[in-house]
């Protein structure tokens, strides 16, 4: 590979943004020669013992600002936090200076022997990533999974062994600062707009999801969701081989819903999986993560019957559509990682697919996200809404405007008093934000682990 090491015998490198991945990946850097700088807008006291055990190593790292300065050092290349914007002015001054900016992902597969399996979309990415692990595993091919579902996959690189498939995670902000990442099986969920201030325009955010398949050859597969004609069209575009998944029956290779039932064609023969009302975990949104996972995992020879009995045993993934408690028979979720209206939109699918009458806890950070794909799904679920946060004001009024009995509140607490207080044994008070927590939170981590908290103090 054509990188900095070519150019000296220890390339230097600026890390921006220490967070979970920043630390990881200046760790892998220093094991493998590079100077390392890194650089963290929080305090030095904010950021804790990890500065002193990376100056132990000889990292060099500056805290509690993003001087320009800095790139006077002459880096040969910049890693860069997935979470920071590109329009933060070390960056764009980076940009300007035609320094080269990647992400971890990046990075770590330079130094990655094993097959990787890489999943995106805007939504089911966790449950699909967790799903396809828990099936290799189950098969005994002991995967890694890491990436965004919160392992940065740079810790893992000194322990993933050649023959270990790694399942990856991958973000639109972790592909927009790829070059040679180079997976050998990539899935594409789904692909709805979102992240536009971060990204700008939803070509900008298409443009950045396939990116993943920008190395792919053909021998590599590709699993696509055919039910999305984006994405089917964007097939023809590919070098990979391609296996798509569909809740429609298919007349090519792939992974689809026949009658009830998943079905895998695979060189023209056809293999029955499992009836989907068979799959434990709930709505139509989970069907679609089962097909791209059975996909996934049929590219490694896992057999149907093992694909079956993780499918009638999982039970999913903290923050999505988990199950906290009942209370006086209120029936308490979180859906935290519901970060935009499409996945709300899923999660309300789900309980009215289930009959469930719904007190609805949403809002969060103001992105100017278009809330009209809920509306189909608010009548006859959603009994009452309970709103909060930046968008809140923006959310009421479309909930007002259709109907639908509101409640504005200042924070969560507040919300999911006002939620139990209105809630009706056997109804579901379901947490499912249809925005980004940073407006009050640091993560939807917290956003989530807070609403559970305060429901066990119910």
């Amino acid at each position: 590979m054509e990188t900095s090491q070519n150019k000296r015998s220890q390339p230097k490198v600026l890390v921006l943004g220490m967070a979970r991945s920043g630390a990881a990946v200046a760790g892998l850097l220093l094991n493998n020669g590079y100077d390392v700088t890194l650089n963290e807008k929080k305090s030095r006291e904010e950021c804790g013992s990890i500065v002193q055990e990376l100056e132990d190593r000889g990292c060099r790292v500056v805290c509690g600002d993003h001087p320009l300065s800095l790139l006077d050092n002459d880096y040969d290349f910049i890693v860069k936090n997935p979470g920071i914007p590109y329009h933060v002015p070390i960056v764009a001054e980076a940009e300007r200076r035609s320094i080269p900016i990647y992400t971890d992902i990046e990075v770590a597969s330079w130094y990655i022997h094993s097959p990787i399996v890489a999943v995106t979309g805007s939504n089911g990415k966790t449950t699909t990533t967790s799903l396809i692990g828990e099936m290799l595993s189950q098969a005994g091919l002991q995967p890694v999974v890491a990436g965004n579902i919160g392992i940065p996959v740079a810790s893992v690189v000194d322990t993933v062994c050649p023959q270990q498939p790694l399942v990856l995670e991958v973000s639109s902000f972790q592909l927009l600062g790829t070059e040679r990442f180079h997976p050998h099986v990539a899935v594409f969920l789904n692909l709805y707009s979102a992240h536009l201030d971060y990204h700008g325009t939803r070509e900008a955010y298409a443009a950045a999801k396939w990116k993943l398949f920008s190395n792919l050859d053909a021998n590599d597969v590709a699993i696509l969701n055919f039910d999305q004609p984006e994405l089917r069209a964007g097939a023809v575009r590919l070098a990979a081989k391609i296996f798509p998944f569909s809740r429609l029956p298919l007349a090519q290779d792939g992974v689809y819903l026949d009658h009830g039932v998943i079905c895998i064609r695979k060189e023209g023969q056809v293999t029955q999986v499992i009836p989907e009302d068979d799959i434990l975990l709930p709505g139509l949104h989970n069907r679609e993560n089962a097909l791209a996972a059975i996909a996934a995992a049929a590219q490694f020879g896992v057999t149907p019957t093992v694909m079956a009995s993780v499918l009638r045993s999982f039970r999913g993934v903290e923050h999505r559509l988990e199950w906290v408690r009942d209370v006086s028979g209120v029936h308490y979720y979180n859906d935290s990682k519901s970060t935009n209206p499409q996945a709300a939109k899923a999660s309300l699918m789900a309980f009215q697919s289930m009959g469930k009458s719904v007190v609805w806890i949403a809002g969060g950070l103001e992105r100017m996200d278009d809330f009209s794909p809920l509306q189909p799904f608010l009548q006859g679920t959603v009994r009452m809404a309970v709103i909060y946060g930046e968008c809140g004001q923006r959310l009421y009024d479309f909930l007002h405007e259709h109907q639908i009995d509101c409640n504005l509140v200042e924070n969560l607490e507040q919300a999911l008093e006002t939620a139990a207080t209105h809630a009706k044994p056997g109804e579901v008070v379901l947490l499912s934000p249809a925005a980004a927590s940073w407006d009050m939170f640091s993560s939807f981590e917290e956003r989530g682990s807070m609403f559970k908290e305060l429901v066990h103090k119910l």
